[in-house]
């Protein structure tokens, strides 16, 4: 299936998926080398990579743990921040497959993968680019992470490095061009100051939700 359509990507958007791959695989070094620094066992992050594969909540389940916190309490934390996934599953239902793919395709379903398959303008080139930046993620973010948890003692403070800054850096560079549109900066900019507004009073990740209140803004 994703050899068939992938013909049908042209080259930018397959650059551009390469690089947030290349992003998630750097942020998944960050990932793994953290938590070797909070004490947990290398086969922890890395399980959770294959099995999680939401970078937001295993960053949150070992921040809440390594905090104190009850691992109850993370794994609800983790689940409140993935609850963007239900939404997801609905916009890219006619993009996961057949009866024999789809358990895989959910599974691989992930903020990037649902950007880049809706984004696209044919059903065929939506189905090539969600999977193949799917499979991307599913490949790229354990790597990262078994490398972060295997040099996770070589590098005892790897946010010194910036490597979580890597990821964001990269999808801001490829929605500058979205913001030549007028309407796309005043929801952009609605949605972060909503965003920053929230982050001092709701939990962790939620502010992120919250921001997408900002689709609701119109230009006058």
């Amino acid at each position: 299936m994703l050899r068939t359509h992938l013909s049908a990507l042209d080259g930018e958007t397959k650059k551009a998926i390469f690089l947030v791959c290349v992003a998630v695989g750097i942020v998944g070094v960050s990932y793994g080398s953290l938590a070797m620094v909070y004490g947990f066992p290398l086969w922890l992050p890395v399980l959770a990579s294959f099995i999680v594969l939401a970078g937001a909540s295993e960053f949150m389940f070992i921040g809440i743990i390594a905090s104190g916190g009850n691992p109850f309490a993370a794994a609800m934390a983790g689940l409140l921040v993935n609850a963007r996934h239900i939404p997801f599953g609905v916009a890219v239902r006619e993009l996961v497959g057949n009866r024999a793919t789809r358990l895989l395709g959910c599974h691989i379903m992930n903020d990037e993968s649902v950007v880049f398959g809706l984004a696209q303008s044919s059903p065929e080139k939506r189905q090539a680019a969600y999977w193949l930046c799917g499979l991307g993620v599913a490949i790229i973010w354990p790597a990262g992470t078994l490398v972060g948890a295997t040099l996770g003692s070589l590098v005892p403070s790897p946010e010194l490095l910036g490597l979580d800054a890597v990821f964001p850096a990269i999808l801001l560079a490829l929605v500058i061009p979205a913001f030549k549109h007028r309407t796309t900066r005043i929801r952009a900019s609605a949605g972060a100051i909503i965003s920053l507004i929230a982050t001092p009073f709701a939990p962790v990740g939620l502010p992120v939700l919250l921001s997408m209140l900002g689709l609701l803004a119109r230009k006058k």
